[in-house]
């Protein structure tokens, strides 16, 4: 299954205030951004609505994980099956409420994520640690690359002609789908989306900024690894899952994203932004509403779970794909008028696939 699950909170990403992300547990460097707000004065506090790369004490995480652990008491398996094979029509039930007036265009991405902008996308910054090519080898092997999708790519689906593909997983009304047809203006783009909602598909289709021409929207259950892609493997530069890996059940994460990764062109990346463990809203929730240890029901039917940073990198690890980044961003966001503080927790990955390594 597959639609945007930011219903949480406010989602605002690192370039709106210019946070720090925190390193990885597998040695990320801190990468700052411009504008900053760092929270030095516990008594400023109030002075501001977000103070960015907020660490949290000792006390605090251990209130976090006793929080966490008082209402992980798991619903009964009848009730579960219910959410799982009920999944479809709770999904169509939010977008039949909210439509499109949920989520916000999400122009954060091009400063997050420059693979969707035609200028940046896999540019040397996007290579792995220890890649071990100079630039004359990179672009050789880059060249190669593209010739051999080339041949792949030759057939008759939606963007066979395309340079440059993105495939956007749970694209929910659009709100990443259209600020990146509106950005991105290479003649070569082609942008696949699909959701697990119907009713969100066909909102995307009927929004004016539809291009058939650029753009193709279809819906997908991401948890059928059975189910066909409109693409052939090793078609895609860039797969997109935004707040979307989260409303799988655990247990069919890893078969997705290796579905997934079997898509990408070698060299191709797959971007994720999700939440992180002890986000506010996993301390928000209630006894009876916990599925599995971290995975979680919403009041509408809809589900969720909160990651680590080692969980998402076996998964993608797992994929066969390599990493670029896997940093957390913690946020302080403020509720001056009710003097409230409000603990955010995301996770920003990128993996890449390999490069075909050719016979010298």
């Amino acid at each position: 299954m597959a639609a945007p699950h930011a219903v949480d909170g406010v989602e605002r990403s690192s370039s709106e205030t210019g946070l720090i992300l925190s390193d990885s547990s597998t040695g990320d460097v801190k990468r700052p951004q411009f504008g900053t707000r760092f929270l030095t004065d516990p008594r400023q506090v109030f002075q501001h609505n977000a103070w960015d790369n907020v660490e949290w004490t000792e006390d605090q995480e251990a209130a976090a994980k006793k929080k966490v652990s008082e209402n992980s008491q798991p619903l009964p398996p009848e009730k579960q099956e219910e959410y799982d094979s009920r999944a479809n029509e709770y999904w169509n039930g939010f977008y039949t409420i909210h439509e499109n007036r949920f989520f916000k265009d999400r122009h954060w991405l091009f400063t997050e994520f420059p693979e969707l902008a035609p200028q940046c996308s896999l540019n040397h910054e996007s290579r792995p640690e220890g890649s071990g090519t100079d630039d004359g080898q990179q672009d050789s092997q880059v060249s190669l690359d593209q010739e051999q999708s080339r041949e792949v790519a030759d057939g008759d689906f939606p963007g066979s002609s395309a340079t440059y593909r993105i495939l956007e997983v749970g694209c929910g009304v659009g709100n990443t789908v259209f600020p990146i047809l509106k950005t991105n203006n290479d003649p070569g783009l082609f942008v696949y989306c699909c959701d697990f909602s119907g009713t969100a598909v066909e909102l995307v289709k009927i929004n004016p900024e539809y291009d058939p021409g650029r753009c193709f929207a279809f819906v997908h259950d991401l948890s059928d690894v059975e189910a066909n892609y409109p693409v052939p493997d090793g078609t895609l530069d860039v797969i997109v899952l935004i707040f979307v890996l989260s409303a799988l059940h655990p247990n069919k994460m890893q078969a997705s994203i290796s579905r997934l990764a079997r898509l990408l062109k070698p060299g191709g990346v797959m971007l994720l932004r999700d939440y992180g463990r002890y986000d506010m809203a996993q301390l928000r929730f209630k006894k009876g509403r916990c599925l599995s240890e971290n995975f979680y029901v919403r009041g509408d039917g809809t589900r969720v779970y909160f990651f680590t940073q080692d969980e998402l990198h076996e998964l993608f690890t797992e994929a066969g794909l390599e990493k670029v980044q896997n940093l957390v961003d913690r946020r302080l966001q403020v509720n001056r008028g009710k003097q409230l503080t409000m603990y955010r927790v995301w996770i920003q990955c990128k993996y890449r696939k390999a490069l075909v390594q050719y016979p010298t």
